[in-house]
């Protein structure tokens, strides 16, 4: 299943377009007959679980229908994939973005309820550069446990060898979170999921005191990166790199 992930940022004067746009989006969203499945949500400041938001970041996941194919240019998919009033609103207000297309490939967990990406195994056999979007609806009974714990198991991620990029993102603030993240390849991600000391010792503490009521788990194959954040200029070379590889691969 295509994915299409979008992170915008406002100017700070303008951050109550942010705001508004999580209300108004959703009808055009809802009507969209391209799209199974969609999230508007706001981000942390840290690029990972965060207490304080960051008002000017916002960011729009949807899933695609199966067989949906995506224009090439920028401008383009934008229009297809959301319609025109949200690409005319990213216009008008002249905003930063990136614009990443992924296909999920691994996983486990709902949302909402639901497989919202489809039947996933829990592995497969791809070790490329990934993508990973962890969530959780933290149980309200466990949030100063969560929150305490949060700075801590996000320490080693951004010295982890192999890690490219993360961001934070959540559709309730301090209850539904998530961290998405992009990595070399598989095995990067793993280190930092299976090795860091004071991220297992988190995990082991989420399984223990049953901080969540629902958790889900998944890994994307980076298809495209687009746009102007910092963040397009940080992930594009890894992935011109892992396609590269790949053409060559399929070639030999």
């Amino acid at each position: 299943m295509k994915v299409v992930l979008t992170v915008v940022r406002y100017p700070l004067w303008l951050s109550w377009a942010g705001f508004l746009s999580m209300a108004i989006f959703r009808l055009p969203l809802m009507i969209n007959k391209n799209i199974t499945f969609y999230k508007l949500m706001g981000s942390g400041k840290n690029g990972t679980f965060d207490i304080v938001p960051d008002i000017q970041q916002w960011a729009l996941i949807v899933c695609l229908k199966p067989g949906y194919t995506l224009p090439p240019a920028h401008e383009d998919l934008i229009n297809s994939v959301y319609g025109k009033f949200i690409a005319g609103w990213y216009k008008f207000f002249r905003i930063q973005q990136w614009t990443v297309v992924l296909e999920a490939i691994e996983g486990h967990g709902l949302w909402d309820g639901k497989e919202v990406f489809g039947s996933l195994p829990k592995s497969t056999a791809y070790e490329g550069m990934i993508a990973v979007l962890t969530r959780a609806t933290v149980r309200l009974s466990r949030l100063k446990n969560f929150w305490k714990h949060v700075a801590s198991a996000a320490a080693p991620l951004s010295t982890t060898q192999g890690f490219i990029h993360s961001i934070g993102i959540g559709e309730v603030p301090w209850i539904k979170q998530a961290t998405f993240s992009i990595w070399q390849s598989k095995q990067s991600m793993k280190n930092y999921a299976y090795q860091a000391h004071q991220h297992q010792a988190v995990i082991q503490k989420t399984r223990k005191e049953n901080w969540y009521s629902e958790e889900m788990f998944v890994r994307f194959i980076v298809l495209e990166s687009y746009g102007n954040l910092e963040a397009h200029n940080i992930v594009s070379p890894y992935l011109q790199n892992n396609l590269t590889a790949a053409a060559t691969t399929n070639k030999d």
